[in-house]
């Protein structure tokens, strides 16, 4: 965890990372601040919150994946089993919805599980000599000098509309998702690890699910609901054989 100097420290003046933390700070802002919710967004254009609910339902596995390449364990054979099932369920889902054919949603969808699992593996791992809260602080740091010119542009092309529904979803996805949901992930992460804080996420498809319809009126089809519990049944699998 993080030495308790530096937990001493972490209310008073920051120091900036040690040059070394640098690259990795860069790996976290371009996973989880700019690539993840950037490429959700472009998928959710032509997609449903439901259908990108299932794919992204292999984060968990995804990260737990990058994770053991990243530490150097050697899953057991059980666990590629259950891998490679859980991939193949995720992927008969979205070709049986897309009608035979992958669409651009998807492959929006599983690149921003490449990228948004490698922002958790390597911000995971920061997290055991920094504080949770500085990792996604400097990551979000990182990426101004993108985000700024980008939100100066997009509002020059749409004009704003402020409205009690449109402000607090924004401050929503500022405050709590982009920044304090990160500070307490990367604070458990660094406590328990990285791969049985990622089975947190195990709920999150199901959960999607359930909020899609109740929030957004969505209509759930039956093949959506039976893919996200194979999936989690096959990650709950690849988490036990890895103990």
């Amino acid at each position: 965890g993080v030495p308790p100097r530096e937990r001493s420290r972490a209310w008073g003046r920051v120091a900036p990372p040690e040059r070394r933390h640098w690259l990795g700070l860069a790996v976290v802002g371009a996973g989880v601040v700019l690539g993840f919710p950037l490429l959700t967004t472009l998928a959710l254009q032509t997609s449903s919150t439901a259908h990108a609910a299932v794919v992204v339902g292999l984060l968990p596995l995804t990260t737990a994946l990058l994770s053991a390449l990243r530490i150097g364990t050697r899953p057991s054979r059980t666990f590629w089993i259950a891998a490679l099932a859980g991939a193949a369920a995720v992927i008969a889902f979205t070709v049986q919805q897309s009608g035979g054919a992958l669409t651009s949603a998807d492959a929006y969808l599983f690149a921003a599980l490449l990228v948004c699992a490698a922002g958790y593996t390597e911000g995971g791992r920061l997290a055991r000599v920094m504080p949770g809260w500085q990792v996604i602080g400097w990551a979000l740091v990182l990426c101004l000098p993108v985000t700024v010119p980008m939100a100066a542009v997009a509002l020059s092309y749409e004009p704003v509309q402020l409205t009690a529904h449109s402000v607090t979803g924004l401050l929503w996805v500022a405050i709590g998702s982009q920044f304090l949901g990160l500070v307490v992930w990367y604070r458990g992460m660094a406590a328990i690890g990285i791969p049985k804080a990622s089975q947190l996420q195990l709920a999150q498809p199901l959960l999607t699910l359930v909020w899609s319809v109740l929030l957004l009126g969505e209509h759930l089809t039956v093949a959506a609901p039976l893919t996200a519990a194979a999936v989690l049944v096959c990650i709950a699998v690849t988490q036990r054989a890895r103990g």
